[in-house]
Formats: C-alpha cells, sequence, structure tokens
C-alpha cells in the first residue's frame, strides 16, 4: 500500500507531510519521556524485520493480485503506539530514499495510512480491548486479526480520499473504494493472522514485553536476548532468501489502479512530480529492492515473463542492507531521543 507520488497532488501531499511531521515530533516526544532504554534494541530488531517482511508479497488466490504485511500491528502491540509509529516511519523512509519504494511527495501520506490507524486506532481501541488484561494465545488471534483487518481497511480507505482530494479524475471514488476495501480485507486476515504468530512468540518467550506495552510502562530488567535473536534471524532470513519467494503479481493498491483505468502507472502532472522523481533516482541505490543497472545493461523484456522463485542476489543484498539501515536508523533515533531526555 505504498502510495506513488502520481496518486497526490501537491497540495495534499503537503498537508500529509505536516501532519505526519507533527506525530512524529509528538511520538518522539512521549517516547523520550518514557526513556525506556530496555526498549531501543527491540525497536530496531523490529523495525529491521518489518522491512524485510515487507519485501514478500503473498498471492491473494483467484485475483490476480498480492498483498504484504504492513507491520502496524506487530510494532504497536510489541512498543505501545508511540515507539511503534516512529519505527513505522523509520521503515518507510528508508524504503522511500534508498530503495525507490513510495514516493517523496506521497511519503507523509504512506506514513500516516501505514502507522496511524493501526498505532493510534487499531490498537488501542480494539486490539486492547479484546485482549483485556489477562492475555491468551485466543484473545491475541482474535485481537490481531480483527485490529489488522481495520487498520488496513481504514489505511486502504485514506488511500482512496487522499487521491480523491488530490483530484485524480482516473480513479473516481465509487469504483475505487470498491476494488481497495475487498482486496485489502483479504490482506488483512493474513496480516492478523502473521501479526497473531509474532505476537505469540514474544508472548511465550517474554511475557513482560507484551504486559509492559499494554501497560505503558518500562519493560524491566529481562533478559530479551531469545525475542531479539529470534526476530533478528527472522530478518536477515525474510529479507536474505524468502525474499526470492514473493509474488511478482501487483499488490492491492496496484491491481486497483489497474483495474480501475487499465493502466499500470498514472501519468505525473506537475513539475514537482518530476523534480522529487530525479532526487529519488540519485539517493536510491538500490532501486525496487535490485542493484542499479546501466542504460546500456538493461535488456529489453528481460522482466516480460520473470521466473519464479526470482534468485537474486541484487534482492538479498537489498534485504540485508535495507534491514541494517533501518536498525541503525532507529538505535540511533532512540539513543537521541534518551540523551535529549537526560539533558530536559
Amino acid at each position: 500500500m505504498h502510495m506513488a507520488d502520481a496518486l497526490i497532488s501537491p497540495a495534499v501531499g503537503g498537508v500529509m507531510w505536516t501532519a505526519t511531521a507533527g506525530l512524529i515530533a509528538y511520538s518522539a516526544k512521549k517516547v523520550s519521556i518514557e526513556a525506556d532504554d530496555r526498549k531501543v534494541p527491540l525497536m530496531g530488531v523490529l523495525g529491521a524485520f518489518i522491512f524485510a517482511a515487507q519485501m514478500i508479497n503473498f498471492t491473494i488466490p483467484a485475483t490476480g493480485s498480492s498483498g504484504h504485511l504492513g507491520g502496524g500491528m506487530i510494532l504497536a502491540i510489541l512498543l505501545g503506539p508511540y515507539a511503534a509509529f516512529l519505527v513505522m516511519a523509520s521503515v518507510l523512509i528508508v524504503q522511500a530514499l534508498f530503495f525507490a519504494d513510495g514516493g517523496l511527495l506521497a511519503l507523509g501520506c504512506n506514513i500516516f495510512n501505514l502507522g496511524f490507524f493501526s498505532c493510534f486506532v487499531a490498537y488501542p481501541l480494539i486490539y486492547r480491548r479484546v485482549v483485556g488484561q489477562k492475555s491468551t494465545q485466543g484473545r491475541i488471534l482474535v485481537g490481531a486479526v480483527i485490529s489488522a483487518i481495520v487498520g488496513l481497511q481504514l489505511g486502504a480507505l485514506s488511500v482512496v480520499l487522499e487521491t480523491v482530494f488530490s483530484g485524480i479524475s482516473e480513479l473516481p471514488f465509487h469504483t475505487f473504494v470498491l476494488l481497495m476495501q475487498p482486496i485489502h480485507l483479504a490482506i488483512g486476515i493474513v496480516e492478523g493472522l502473521v501479526t497473531a504468530a509474532v505476537v505469540t512468540f514474544v508472548w511465550k518467550a517474554r511475557s513482560e514485553i507484551v504486559r509492559a506495552s499494554r501497560n505503558a510502562v518500562p519493560i524491566g530488567k529481562v533478559s530479551m536476548k531469545k525475542v531479539l535473536v529470534g526476530l533478528f534471524a527472522a530478518a536477515v532470513i525474510a529479507g536474505g532468501t524468502l525474499s526470492w519467494f514473493a509474488s511478482s503479481n501487483p499488490d492491492g493498491l496496484e491491481w486497483a489502479i489497474f483495474r480501475t483505468t487499465g493502466k499500470e502507472e498514472l501519468e505525473t502532472p506537475h513539475n514537482l512530480h518530476v523534480a522529487l522523481a530525479k532526487v529519488q533516482e540519485k539517493t536510491a541505490f538500490l532501486p525496487d529492492y535490485s542493484i542499479k543497472k546501466s542504460e546500456d545493461e538493461k535488456t529489453p523484456g528481460a522482466d516480460a515473463k520473470a521466473p519464479w522463485p526470482a534468485v537474486d542476489p541484487g534482492t538479498s543484498v537489498s534485504g540485508l542492507v535495507g534491514g541494517s539501515l533501518t536498525l541503525f536508523m532507529v538505535v540511533l533515533m532512540g539513543v537521541g531521543l534518551r540523551r535529549r531526555k537526560g539533558q530536559s
């Protein structure tokens, strides 16, 4: 559900950038007040895991579409909403800048759509109420699935509204929304099941982490080695090898756009779109999660019938480098917020 710049007008992009920047600043303030040093390594490893997991598109049967994990609910349940929003923002910033996944103008929209609804709506209003104070495997499963579906449905609707307010006449509201919501319902069910599996693993290994997040208290002096090693290993495996098995079908947003317009990509009429595309071309050293090729190295029609699994060293490098960059960025942010707290 990473929006491209072509879907967003400069006005809508600017408004969403402002709203998202405000949420990031507020979340950073809340996290610095919490000053839970034990949470910083967990934030970093989870950021790397979510980056790698988002590379793996799974096929939605009988649709010709695919979906990928958003990860907002996993982050919110294990970190709390404020730290989760910061980690999600970090993941999407790394993807946009260094892998050209999602537009720069649309970055504010993408962070808001994938982070806000999961962290600040679905988590407190649904997941926490379903699970309650006594976590059980059954409650975690039900709460994760329902909250993941709601978070993704709200995010998908937000995408539709942002395109409508941007004046994208090729994507009329009724047609677009009737395609976006059902396909993201299917994606949400899968996301809920994956979320439940990850949270259950952490809950069984160190239930204190889940309880601390739910009660908004420090994790305390408990060993998180098993959890950190498990999530780090999962990030390496997902980014390094499982990413080869990603579905080549268009994701839910791309599928809905094609079904609505008959085009895989929309035109970019504004000069700002062109300028930002040039900036992204320079910053993205692994565009589309592959090693950048010169024009002479590109083979016409090479991607017409890509093999599956797509065993590609460039994909593995992208998964490992992207996960490492995200981990570094999140840990650096966590250390910076801790020092800020100490100086205040």
